[in-house]
């Protein structure tokens, strides 16, 4: 197991699997601009890392994350170069960094503006039964512009507009009820769930299961001629790695294949 991090985030390696910890656990974890800067650097971490191949974001104490620092609500969204046009798309993984391997939010408690941006952009939510979700910025009078992007695919549109146009929270139940959270557990178990789904992951290709993430996410708006042209060419990309070869040569020889990430 392998451990690196910093003062606000943890990074932990065990198994091909990262666990992501939001760790300003005295301030329930909210984002400022220290934590920004770790929070960045650990989802770069774990895209660029080979050994890295399944991701677990949680957070320390009664938070998963209460959003932005309004005392650093400038260093909440980060410095980095480009224009203006630019930032939104590039800043961080809540604003879109494309990261084509399995994420698992682990929801742990108040998940509120960045937080459950973030969670949006995750491709499962384990959620525990003491887990809260909203987006107060309406009430602060600025609009939570990228989760208005993402919500009304995730949930609907009624219950994207009820988070969005209202600022109310909801609690784990109603969560999964609209399709927010796909599964929810006692508070205790949360950690337990996400990693048992975690091995599952790891149990499989990870190369292929990149590939398939990247035509899922690509083709949404792409007509289906297009979309079917880019599936066949990372088909094929795919096919041609050496996990593909082994997946076969298991088959044949009648035993678990032994997956590499190559």
């Amino acid at each position: 197991m392998a451990q690196t991090g910093s003062k606000t985030v943890s990074y932990e390696l065990d198994e091909h699997v990262a666990t992501i910890t939001y760790d300003r656990p005295h301030a329930l974890n909210a984002v400022n601009g220290e934590l920004r800067v770790d929070l960045n650097a650990a989802f770069a971490q774990f895209r660029d890392e080979e050994d890295a191949w399944v991701a677990i974001i949680t957070g320390r104490g009664r938070a998963f994350c209460a959003g932005a620092d309004l005392k650093d609500s400038a260093g909440s969204v980060g410095e980095f170069a480009g224009t203006y046009w630019e930032k939104p798309t590039l800043n961080s993984f809540e604003s879109g960094w494309e990261i084509f391997k399995p994420v698992i939010a682990a929801v742990n408690g108040y998940c509120l503006g960045y937080g459950l941006t973030l969670v949006t952009w995750c491709d499962f939510v384990i959620a525990s039964d003491r887990a809260e979700f909203g987006l107060p910025e309406v009430g602060l009078g600025s609009p939570a512009a990228v989760a208005a992007l993402r919500l009304p695919e995730r949930v609907g549109w009624q219950y994207a507009m009820d988070l969005l146009l209202t600022g109310d929270r909801i609690d784990a139940e109603r969560a999964k009820e609209i399709g927010l959270a796909g599964w929810v557990v006692p508070h205790d178990e949360l950690m337990a769930e996400a990693k048992r789904l975690a091995r599952r992951l790891t149990a499989r290709a990870p190369l292929a299961q990149r590939a398939m993430k990247e035509i899922a996410m690509r083709t949404r708006r792409l007509a289906p001629v297009e979309a079917i042209r880019f599936a066949e060419t990372m088909r094929k990309v795919a096919a041609a790695t050496e996990d593909a070869a082994e997946g076969a040569r298991a088959v044949r020889e009648g035993r678990p294949p032994r997956w590499q990430g190559r």
